[in-house]
């Protein structure tokens, strides 16, 4: 099935889960929806494993992004979006999430509430091709740096919600 295709949950501005649609829907007329997302720090949480998005992804293409997640499908919850995104873009499976925040990125027509996670890793990572190209460990002094940097390489969304865990537990 074309990702455009895959029906995902819609949300309403206020972060209640509210039906399904499309994703081609969804990005076509800017509706709410919700991702989750998952900061994966090294064992010792010195680290977070950032990587740079595949060039052709609907969503922010080419640029890098320090949480592994996507967009939460009709019908699932937050948390199990959460595992399988993790599982299926860095090859990541049976650990523990620790939910943390939501944070809500509205720059219509990306209008999305972002369930964030946590998880300590210091295992193998075998990243999705379609997904990611490449990736690697960053310190969090040098990922606070690319943050505060409104015009450096994150995802916007993703700059935002490190920008808040930053905030939270930094």
């Amino acid at each position: 099935m074309p990702a455009g295709d895959e029906l995902v949950a819609r949300y309403d501005a206020d972060g209640t889960a509210v039906g399904s649609t499309t994703r081609a829907d969804v990005r076509a007329r800017g509706l709410w929806h919700a991702a989750a997302v998952v900061l994966v720090r090294s064992g010792d949480g010195k680290s977070v494993y950032v990587h740079l998005r595949a060039p052709d992804k609907d969503v922010f293409p080419g640029a890098y992004d320090c949480w592994a997640g996507g967009v939460v499908a009709a019908g699932e919850e937050p948390a199990d979006c959460a595992e399988r995104e993790l599982a299926e873009e860095l090859g990541i499976r049976g650990v523990a999430l620790e939910p943390l925040f939501t944070h809500v990125f509205d720059e219509p027509p990306i209008r999305c509430h972002n369930f964030a996670y946590e998880v300590r890793w210091d295992g193998e990572i075998t990243h999705q091709p379609e997904e990611i190209v490449s990736g690697g460990w960053m310190s969090l002094a040098e990922l606070r740096n690319w943050a505060e940097d409104p015009s450096g390489p994150l995802v916007p969304d993703g700059r935002l919600g490190v920008l808040e865990w930053f905030r939270r537990y930094g």
